[in-house]
């Protein structure tokens, strides 16, 4: 590290111009093929997944993208002359737009039963000729004006639609801002110096922008969810900052004693910069160990994560180093220049001040502390075990948005269940078979959480045939999932009994039950992987059985309070209206994915406070005084980025889409408890109780295991005491 900063810090033009070019570089192949996002949350092997598979073969049209126009009637009904006639032109001219397949309209005699019983509000069905994520923008935008165009005082159009919700989408139009404004003034704070706080937000931001680019650009031949982009801004500059904070603070430090500003930045890198690319590879490995549950879903959203995190990796010990050499002595504030001019470098290793009197107290209270924070963090996880998985529908959408309107309209006019039927498909091989699907569609009339059954109808070919079921409930409740399962476990089977009919349930729902069995299932290995992986890793830095365990334990209880406390908020419906997100459940993949990012970000703290109080006991084999130590000498620096994460995440809450929403709120109360409770309370409480057995190791395992060093001491420069 110490041949990379040195380099760097000496050809720093050289070093930002490969910045500049290759962030141009990289900007200008995606402006010649641009993105490709996708949301295939289907799994093959699945009971959905093979319905699709049959429709796609045998029903192409309903294999589609579908979406809606409806509208209502404030006075009379949409059967009046005048509102007939308007929204037939309406419907016209949608048919003439782009990538638009057909239009059923409800003044057909194919769509007559798209009126409510009321006659007050109607809807067509557009068909577009592709699948969510593969329609352009532009043309969905298209759409949503021109049926828009319709609306007249006395009558509301609305549209509604998956690709419609992810083209007028507004989710992180300023969530960015806001948390650079917050994150530059903590670093405002924090150092008391503009040029310490722009380093860090020019290093994330550089690191950034080819992030995102080269996701835009992998987004080809890989399927990469359509918020990938906004999930890689949140966590690009959540830890970007991050990762140069600390590296800044610890150059500072090294001006304080007396080092030049090539030899600060080269004991940063040396340092710091070695627990960087060990926290960020760290967080990499996790996230790409979602490749091992075989969801393409997933491994898209973890490749393109991880490779905003390798960027900031790349630009924390390359460009920043280069930006150091810029900044000179500059990165300390006036004051700090002055005192240093007038009373020569300073003793950083003084152990005064509020952290200070926080380790002692912690020290002498450390039974109470701890029974404290467990009772906390345990009331907060209570709420986890009512966790229930699912995907957010239009009904989650911010009031007032037209997607949510449609769903609103449509639930009042033809039931809540409306929004999301159950697509039955069957494989259909002889007469008796076709018989018995006839029959299976009176019989599913009759199943509890049934609203309305469809006509069966036949492919051309005789060997396919679908079934629509309307459900009593809406698509997030769990009266669904539950109508779900009695048709899978007992209607359907009784139905194929003896006959080789075989029958499928698929629908957006159906989809969406069996992704959520599927990392249900799988979560469990998940979670072994990266406890195992966690404890290995600390256990080859700090040469200890119980610090490895204890932050296992630690990271369990992270994760489990943080989803109990998203479950209060998303699931439990506390977060709507204040925050405009909905109420429904959790999205499927979060517990993997922020399993993954609790585990690395968590680790990041975890090294940087254990590594400290390690270096006291190799010196001094006294546990009480190494907590101490660690205590004091890296909470300031914890906590402050730790805030800078807190409100990088949460402004994301405030960009109005449900998905990131749960993602920022997550992961800003997941650094909150981890560097305010745990990491400064909980832990070194533990640590002070279990005393010196904190740092027992086996001696035959001491002698086999590797030595990692994650961040060697550093030694002050020559003369300083």
């Amino acid at each position: 590290m110490a041949a990379i900063a040195q380099w760097c810090f000496r050809r720093r033009f050289t070093v930002i111009a490969l910045w500049v070019v290759a962030l141009a570089g990289f900007g200008a192949g995606f402006s010649v093929v641009g993105p490709a996002y996708n949301d295939d949350f289907s799994l093959p092997g699945t009971d959905s997944a093979k319905a699709f598979e049959l429709l796609e073969k045998s029903f192409p049209r309903q294999s589609g993208e579908i979406d809606t126009v409806v509208w209502r009637a404030e006075a009379g009904t949409v059967r009046d002359a005048a509102i007939k006639d308007r929204m037939n032109r309406i419907l016209e001219e949608i048919k003439r737009i782009e990538h638009i397949a057909g239009v059923i309209s409800p003044y057909t005699p194919e769509g007559e039963a798209q009126i409510s019983r009321d006659g007050r509000i109607a809807y067509a069905t557009v068909e577009l000729d592709t699948r969510s994520g593969g329609l352009p923008k532009d043309a969905v935008k298209e759409m949503v004006g021109t049926a828009q165009d319709g609306r007249t005082g006395g009558l509301q159009v609305e549209v509604g639609g998956t690709t419609v919700a992810e083209a007028t989408s507004k989710a992180g139009s300023n969530s960015e801002l806001y948390g650079l404004i917050a994150a530059a003034i903590i670093l405002l704070i924090a150092f008391g110096s503009l040029v310490s706080m722009l380093l860090p937000l020019v290093t994330a931001v550089f690191a950034l922008g080819c992030g995102l680019l080269v996701i835009g650009l992998a987004s080809h031949p890989l399927s990469v969810a359509t918020f990938s982009p906004q999930l890689a801004t949140l966590i690009g500059l959540g830890v970007g900052i991050d990762y140069a904070l600390f590296i800044v603070t610890r150059h500072r430090n090294g001006l304080r004693i007396g080092r030049t500003p090539q030899e600060a930045a080269v004991t940063a890198l040396n340092t710091s910069g070695r627990a960087v690319i060990f926290a960020g590879t760290t967080v990499c490995i996790a996230l790409l160990g979602l490749l091992v549950l075989n969801v393409s879903f997933l491994s898209g959203i973890a490749i393109a994560s991880a490779i905003t995190v390798l960027f900031t990796i790349a630009a924390a010990v390359t460009l920043l180093p280069a930006l150091l050499s810029l900044a000179g002595g500059r990165v300390l504030n006036r004051r700090e220049r002055r005192r240093l001019d007038a009373r020569g470098p300073t003793n950083t290793e003084t152990r005064t001040g509020l952290w200070a009197r926080w380790a002692d107290f912690s020290a002498r209270r450390s039974a109470p502390l701890a029974i404290v924070a467990t009772v906390i963090m345990v009331a907060m996880l209570a709420p986890v075990f009512g966790l229930r998985l699912g995907f957010s529908d239009q009904g989650t959408q911010p009031e007032g948005s037209t997607t949510r309107e449609a769903y609103d309209m449509l639930a009042t006019g033809f039931g809540p269940g409306f929004n999301g039927p159950l697509t039955l498909v069957a494989e259909i091989r002889t007469p008796m078979d076709k018989a018995a699907f006839e029959r299976l569609a009176a019989q599913v009339k009759g199943v509890k959480g049934v609203a309305r059954v469809g006509r069966p109808v036949i492919a051309p070919q005789g060997t396919t045939g679908i079934l629509e079921v309307t459900p009593a409930s809406s698509p997030q409740d769990k009266a669904t999932s539950d109508l779900i399962e009695r048709l899978r476990d007992g209607v359907v089977p009784a139905a194929e009994n003896g006959r080789s009919l075989r029958v499928h349930i698929g629908g957006e729902k159906g989809v969406a039950d069996d992704f959520a069995a599927v990392i249900a299932e799988k979560l469990p290995l998940f979670l072994l992987i990266v406890v195992s992986l966690g404890c290995l890793l600390l256990l080859l830095a700090f040469r200890s059985v119980l610090v490895p365990l204890t932050a296992a334990v630690m990271n369990l209880l992270a994760a489990g309070a943080t989803f109990g406390l998203m479950v209060t908020v998303f699931q439990w419906g506390w977060g709507d209206p204040p925050l405009e997100v909905g109420k429904g459940p959790i999205e499927a993949f979060l517990p993997v994915f922020m399993m993954a990012m609790l585990f690395g970000l968590s680790m990041d703290y975890q090294v940087f406070l254990v590594s400290r109080m390690h270096e006291e006991w190799v010196n001094s084999h006294d546990n009480t005084r190494s907590v101490k130590a660690g205590v004091t000498e890296t909470s300031r620096v914890i906590t402050a980025a730790a805030a800078i994460m807190i409100f990088v995440f949460g402004s994301f809450v405030l960009g109005g889409e449900r998905t990131i929403a749960e993602v920022g709120l997550g992961l800003a109360a997941a650094i909150l408890l981890d560097a305010f409770l745990l990491r400064t309370m909980l832990v070194p409480t533990i640590m002070h109780l279990l005393g010196r057995s904190n740092w027992w190791l086996p001696r035959r395992v001491d002698r086999v295991l590797p030595h990692l060093s994650v961040e060697p001491h550093e030694t002050p420069p020559a003369g300083h005491r």
